[in-house]
């Protein structure tokens, strides 16, 4: 019969590929659960009264209309919908997909339980599956894989978050629309099941066998799987365990996969006294907490609880006196294993021929010293046991008495086990390589040994005074050739063969008197030595490792080795060379990686790199906070030295009188500063001692686990200062995942916020805007200083940034400068929504706008009544610019201190690095002059959409302050009706505000009614520049012919002095083409050049 799992038998691998992906499901729900948006929880009063309309559960579904009319009234809500959907669709969409993948997973194995059925698969049926062993072991892990999705789901991913999540999901994708769309199927598998994983949560009725029955099963297949694992051993495991007292370990992963089906079949739990005794006599008659995959604990007091054949069975394994022997066998285990291995690990203790001749004795140490680990680890971790439960709680209490739990001592043995282990593992492997080499050696010198003794009893070799013997020397050539024959792939009949060859020596020496003669005795010892090397030899096999394997298993503490976690550090810190020895426990956990990726690797599937990155990469990052230890004791002594540096030990001057020396020698604090010095040297080498290793499929290299540790914790330091020293007391969200800047070995920490900020550049930021305020100063451009609006004292200057470039450095300033580019952004968005949503909409305003559109057309001409239009339609919209004067200078005095960034910046960068400032601008003058020449010419080359030259060294030249913050797109606009006349009666509104000054320029005419020049002009210019250029030429032209209407006017009615507001609107112009750095020549189309020449004159 074809192999079942052959690649070209169906069956054998339409089941394998379930099953794999089973597998690789479980790793992909266990990563996301760690990803899970906090706002779906719903923990925080804010997010409820922030969220509490755009989240909605399953109740959204009896009236999508209703929730999606609430969100319709308010344009508010319209828009934090939008900026949640942007923000969270990339995270619902991995998440939906997961979910889905569940319900394709228990679809696709109903379809090949069907196929199976209706004989599909030719020859093959349910029984004739069960009946091959690999086919008994596939079709049980179906069943239980999706056992375990359910359960996983539910632990990790709370029933409310899913169904939040689901909902989310159905309103911002495509899926509500698509046809072949199974959300409603998935939605009815994964609503919420009522379960929480809080401790003392109430289980609810009927958990989770209802949960399991959403998707119907075959029955007859659930009671033929739970068949086979009550019978059978699928797995062959007991072979691995012969003592009977071991069978529950070597058991125990069909115990969980029973454990897990059994709920699939309720009535078992219920009722069935029968089998569920047989079922806990054979898995359960020392065991109560089980792991079900990879770590998940499970106590069955607790589990079973609701069901009473269960309940009734699992008693006798739960009677005080079985806990009491139990538990007292396993301490009597630990006292008598510990000084066992340590033995069995001192220096040169493990040597080749101790290993060889006493393999099944090493053996059943290295089975006694796992199975008691794995029973005080299970039965004694926190996380097995709800202390709200009175009857867990004594449990608990009894097994820890009984079994006189000391973790320090379990975790001691565990270590040496583990080191042990990895020796014995190596030693073998070694001894594997080389065994057939090894055999054929002594093969050869047990076969030239017996060619030279003929050669003796010949009578020709001149031995001394042995007589020729033709009977020997043909015996003995005879034994020559017997041992040459000996063929190494017939390991059992070699063996045998060795065995009587070495009984045949031994005769040959007593019968024939040959002691008398010690050099024949010799060649005979020599020669029964190699024939017992070689038995010894061929003993080596490899069944040896795979029982190693077995026994080695460490997949049920992936998570309870958590809370060994500060044993593990404390030892470190008293022993750094304890490193070494951590390091084969890590190892052993790394075996556990085999459990499920052994299907996925069997079916060639393509989740096999993804699923081991996955779990390696939960393991690596454990021994990261397990070694970070080291780090951090480093930095703390550190510390000590510092401070013994700045406050203990006095400087010794120049010249130091002889009999002061003493009080200035200050041993004792020189000696501490030596032994601190030391001892961070000691925990260096203790880490550097942890050779490279291979931890799944990461390499683990000491050299970068040291320097990302220290850098850990150096930013966490750093962090910590600047997050307490920059703290001020005035009187788009990206998710940690999505940043670039984050990492996960050297993550940047959150603290908790003191205000709106996230972190400290945030608070600094916001002191800055607070204290340059356009409402409370004036900015001075000329002298690049800010002046208090009313006692006209200095508030800060330009020496702020270079305070700031010295203390964060050139990153944190660049920090600061793209903070405030999103802050613009931000600014700009604000503002159009605002302009949308109440000027566009208000009618009296549009009246205006469409009356003032009427009256200028030409715009090349001259208005009529020029100071009645305009007077007239700026008091009719005057409740319209107050948000709008906000905005604007919000938006100027964000690029003054851009501007003010890029000086100090590209100053630095002179100074500090002329050769990569002359570099980079020389490469970007060059690419200009590339791009230009292609538009004039597009034959020639310009840089293709998938380059990221542009992108990169626009970083760059940020970075070194060459760039013009003035010149940048923020945002993507749409085109805006009375867009130019809009901004036109808006400046022309604030002119009346401003006066003009021969020292300071334009200046406020009243402090509280505050409007600052060069916020204005900048805003206004940031904002013109986010559109098109069109809009620009209409509203400079609106401008000119403003200042042309009002100065025909003051002409005719023969008045001498030039308006204020002409005089302001020219010098709008005027800054207009000195920030822009355009030709004046733009401006003069709109006003004729003799009134810019004339004008300063003229004041």
């Amino acid at each position: 019969m074809v192999d079942f799992l052959a690649d070209n038998n169906q069956c054998g691998q339409a089941i394998l590929r379930i099953v794999s992906r089973g597998n690789a499901i479980i790793a992909e729900l266990l990563r996301l659960s760690d990803f899970i948006p906090a706002v779906f929880r719903m923990k925080d009063k804010s997010d409820q009264q922030k969220y509490g309309d755009i989240i909605c559960d399953f109740s959204y579904f009896k009236g999508p209309e209703y929730y999606e009319g609430k969100l319709e009234a308010k344009p508010d809500l319209q828009d934090l919908d939008e900026e949640f959907r942007e923000n969270n669709i990339e995270i619902l969409s991995r998440f939906y997909l997961a979910f889905e993948s569940v319900h394709k997973y228990i679809v696709d194995l109903n379809r090949y339980l069907d196929d199976l059925h209706e004989g599909v698969y030719i020859q093959q049926t349910l029984e004739t599956v069960l009946l091959n062993e690999d086919g008994k072991q596939l079709l049980c892990e179906a069943l239980y894989l999706y056992g375990v999705m359910l359960l996983v789901i539910d632990q990790k991913i709370e029933g409310d978050v899913r169904e939040r999540m689901l909902v989310s999901y159905y309103r911002y994708s495509a899926a509500r629309s698509s046809a072949d769309s199974n959300l409603d199927d998935i939605c009815k598998l994964l609503r919420s099941t009522g379960y929480s994983a809080q401790p003392g949560a109430k289980r609810p009725a009927n958990y989770p066998e209802s949960y399991f029955q959403r998707v119907p099963i075959s029955n007859t297949f659930i009671s033929m799987v739970i068949g086979r694992l009550r019978s059978d051993d699928i797995y062959n495991q007991v072979s691995a365990y012969p003592l009977p007292e071991h069978r529950s370990t070597a058991l125990a992963n069909q115990a969980a996969m029973l454990y897990v089906c059994l709920f699939f079949s309720p009535s078992i739990l219920h009722t069935q006294q029968a089998k569920m005794r047989e079922i806990v006599d054979k898995y359960f008659p020392d065991n109560w907490v089980i792991s079900i995959y990879m770590g998940i604990t499970v106590n069955l007091v607790e589990a079973w609880e609701p069901y009473k054949a269960a309940k009734t069975a699992l008693n006798y394994t739960l009677d005080s006196a079985n806990i009491k022997e139990q538990a007292s066998r396993y301490a009597a285990s630990m006292e008598s294993l510990r000084p066992q291995v340590q033995q069995l690990l001192k220096e040169g203790f493990l040597r080749e021929e101790l290993i060889l001749d006493n393999i099944p004795k090493l053996l059943n140490c290295l089975r006694d010293c796992n199975v008691a680990i794995r029973w005080l680890m299970l039965h004694s971790a926190e996380s097995a046991y709800d202390l709200n439960n009175k009857r867990l709680r004594q449990i608990k209490d009894q097994v820890l008495n009984d079994s006189k739990y000391n973790p320090r001592i379990l975790f001691q043995l565990l270590l040496d086990t583990a080191q042990f282990e990895f020796t014995l593992k190596e030693m073998f492997k070694q001894m594997l390589s080389e065994k057939q080499i090894k055999w054929e050696s002594y093969k050869k010198e047990g076969s030239e040994r017996m060619t030279e003794l003929a050669e003796v009893f010949s009578g020709v070799k001149p031995l001394t005074r042995v007589e020729k013997n033709e009977n020997l020397q043909a015996w003995f050539r005879e034994i020559s050739k017997q041992i040459e024959s000996l063929n190494y792939e017939d390991s059992t009949a070699a063996g045998r063969k060795t065995v009587q060859l070495i009984q045949a020596l031994v005769e040959v020496q007593e019968f024939h008197q040959l002691e008398s003669n010690l050099q024949v005795c010799q060649f005979l010892a020599d020669t029964r030595k190699f024939l017992h090397q070689m038995i010894r030899t061929i003993n080596i096999k490899e069944e040896v490792l795979i029982t190693m394997q077995i026994v080695g298993d460490l997949s049920y503490a992936w998570q309870i080795i958590d809370s060994f976690t500060s044993i593990m550090q404390e030892s470190i810190r008293v022993n750094p060379s304890m490193v070494t020895k951590l390091r084969a426990t890590f190892l052993k956990l790394a075996s556990a990686l085999d459990l499920p990726l052994l299907r996925i690797n069997q079916a060639n599937s393509a989740d096999l790199l993804s699923v081991s990155q996955f779990y390696s990469g939960e393991l690596v990052a454990y021994v990261r906070k397990v070694l970070q230890i080291i780090p951090e004791s480093m930095f703390t002594s550190l510390a000590k030295i510092i401070k013994l540096q700045i406050h203990d030990i006095m400087e010794v001057p120049t010249r130091l009188d002889k009999d002061k020396l003493k009080d200035f020698s200050q041993l004792g604090a020189r000696y501490e500063v030596a032994k601190l010095t030391h001892d961070i040297s000691i925990f260096t080498e203790g880490i550097l001692m942890m050779k490279t290793t291979l931890v799944g499929i990461i390499k683990v290299d000491p050299k970068q686990l040291l320097e990302d540790g220290i850098r850990k914790e150096l930013v966490k330091r750093v962090a910590y200062a600047l997050h307490k020293g920059l703290t001020f007391s005035p009187k788009a969200k990206i998710q940690d995942w999505q940043s670039v800047h984050q990492s996960t070995h050297i993550p940047i920490p959150k603290f908790p916020s003191v205000d709106e900020s996230a972190t400290f550049i945030g608070r600094l930021c916001r002191e800055i805007l607070r204290i340059t305020d356009p409402k409370v100063t004036c900015y001075i451009d000329q002298l690049n200083t800010w002046y208090d609006l009313r006692s006209h004292h200095e508030v800060t200057n330009s020496r702020l940034f270079s305070e700031i470039q010295s203390t964060l450095g050139t990153f944190g300033l660049n920090g600061l400068d793209r903070l405030l580019c999103f802050m613009i952004v931000r600014e700009l968005q604000n503002f159009l929504t605002m302009l949308q949503k109440t000027i566009l909409k208000d009618k009296a305003a549009m009246d205006v706008f469409k009356t003032v559109l009427a009256a200028v057309n030409p715009v090349q001409g001259i208005v009529a009544n020029a100071s009645k239009l305009y007077a007239s339609a700026v008091a009719k919209s005057q409740k319209i610019w107050g948000a709008y004067l906000e905005s604007i200078m919000k938006v100027g005095q964000m690029q003054i201190l851009r501007q003010q960034i890029a000086n100090e910046l590209n100053y630095s960068c002179k100074f500090d690095s002329k050769h990569l400032a002359a570099a980079l601008e020389n490469l970007n003058k060059s690419l200009l002059a590339d791009i230009e020449a292609h538009y004039q010419d597009p034959t020639l080359p310009y840089p293709k959409e998938d380059n990221t030259l542009l992108y990169e060294i626009t970083a760059y030249l940020e970075a070194a302050g060459i760039h013009n913050p003035l010149n940048k797109i923020y945002i993507t606009t749409k085109r805006l009706p009375y867009f130019p006349i809009i901004n036109f009666l808006f400046v022309v509104a604030q002119l009346p505000k401003l006066q003009y000054n021969k020292n300071q320029g334009m200046s406020c005419r009243k402090a509280t009614d505050p409007v600052d020049w060069p916020p204005l002009v900048l805003g206004m210019l940031t904002l013109l520049k986010q559109f098109h250029s069109r809009y620009t030429q209409q509203f400079l032209a609106l401008i000119g012919q403003f200042i042309r209407s009002i100065m025909e006017q003051c002409t005719s009615q023969k008045i001498p002095d030039m308006p204020s507001d002409v005089v302001g609107a020219l010098m709008f112009l005027e800054d207009y083409v000195k920030y822009t750095k355009l030709s004046r020549k733009v401006v003069e189309a709109h006003v004729p050049s003799f009134i810019f020449d004339e004008f300063r004159t003229v004041l």
